[in-house]
């Protein structure tokens, strides 16, 4: 919804605030520093750690995790590599090349219905100025194609979602619109299908990705289906096999995480004045930058993160019990660190009518008798 300015008292501070938050967030990422864009990938990583204020406020600034890491220092493995990127991109081409039937033939074949005749898929131009252009034109796009009533595909659509209070601009690789209206996410992805089965982590990593898309596509008018059309390889080959995948579980948990993600402005306001994450900067004004910002450390960030090892090693610095797994993590209760954990253990340290603390001497007095025990025996 857009907001007219007027004289009238009042409307100041509704405009001041997000410009000064704006202002804010530039200079986070530094003064020569263009945002870096969220995309579906970094959105499903997001949700996946919800509680880790430090990635929320470097994602919703515009920060460059990867450019950072390196100025720290630090591991940088986390991303596609360059063979799966051209890969990737050129069997899509391969599979759009006839204009979306082919994509369309491979939907109706999950569906079991019959497909449109040659020419019968519309592919409407979405080419526009900016991201913001490019949405309004998505959303027009979507309409005009559900009140045709025909076959569309849309080729690299853009969509905008709100995450933790700013706009991220997505785009999926094919919306197909149904004569009847329901639109139908399509995933093209460079991993193959074998007998009509993919990697199972690999799926799941692609429906969490497209759950992404479904949340944004259900802000527009019209009926999202919860069935991801997901397209690889068969066989190792370059022809197209095709499953449908439901994202309804992820979605749910896309939506629930998100939601709990804390606003950037709340975050940002906490921080301390003249922080920031410029790349130039030296490593260790950057590592006290960092350190300004609480993490949500766990072995799945490794997976997920661009400074993973870097909060890795802070945590394993801090004795933090986060390292082990976020399981054994809930499983501890109070006690947040090694250290404590081995007092309530060994020294007798804590109370001992917490469950956790007794449970922790019972496990520590198990250890003892069988390592006796081992040692009479030898």
């Amino acid at each position: 919804m857009t907001r007219s300015l007027d004289s009238r008292p009042g409307t100041e501070p509704e405009t001041a605030a997000p410009t000064a938050l704006r202002q804010q967030l530039a200079e986070l990422r530094g003064p020569e520093a263009a945002p870096h864009p969220l995309d579906a990938r970094a959105l499903a990583a997001l949700a996946a750690i919800p509680g880790c204020r430090r990635r929320a406020l470097l994602d919703g600034a515009g920060v460059d995790k990867a450019a950072l890491a390196r100025a720290l220092g630090a591991q940088v493995t986390f991303g596609q590599s360059q063979f799966a990127f051209v890969r990737g991109h050129a069997f899509e081409a391969r599979v759009k090349a006839d204009g979306g039937a082919e994509l369309v033939r491979l939907l109706c074949g999950q569906l079991r219905e019959e497909p449109p005749e040659a020419g019968a898929v519309d592919v409407p131009d979405l080419s526009a100025a900016g991201p913001e252009g490019r949405t309004a034109r998505t959303a027009l796009a979507l309409r005009e194609a559900t009140a045709a009533g025909r076959w569309a595909l849309l080729d690299h659509p853009m969509l905008s979602l709100t995450v933790a209070g700013t706009p991220a601009f997505l785009e999926p690789d094919a919306v197909i619109v149904h004569p009847d209206g329901g639109r139908t996410i399509v995933e093209i992805k460079s991993f193959a299908m074998v007998d009509g089965a993919a990697d199972a982590a690999k799926v799941g990593a692609a429906a969490r990705q497209a759950a992404v898309y479904a949340l944004a596509l259900e802000a527009l008018e019209g009926r999202v289906r919860p069935e991801v059309l997901l397209v690889c390889p068969k066989d190792f080959s370059n022809l197209p096999a095709a499953a449908l995948v439901d994202v309804r579980r992820q979605l749910a948990a896309t939506r629930r995480q998100l939601a709990r993600l804390e606003r950037v402005a709340d975050i940002a306001a906490a921080l301390p004045p003249g922080l920031s994450f410029a790349t130039d900067l030296p490593a260790a004004e950057l590592d006290a930058a960092l350190g300004a910002v609480e993490a949500a450390y766990a072995p799945e960030c490794l997976a997920a993160c661009e400074l993973a090892f870097h909060c890795r090693e802070r945590a394993r610095e801090e004795g933090a019990v986060t390292v082990l797994g976020r399981g054994l993590r809930a499983e501890l209760g109070g006690l947040t660190t090694v250290e404590a954990v081995q007092g309530a253990a060994l020294s007798g340290a804590g109370d001992a009518g917490d469950p956790v603390v007794a449970a922790l001497r019972r496990a520590a007095g198990l250890r003892a008798e069988a390592l006796s025990s081992a040692e009479e025996l030898v």
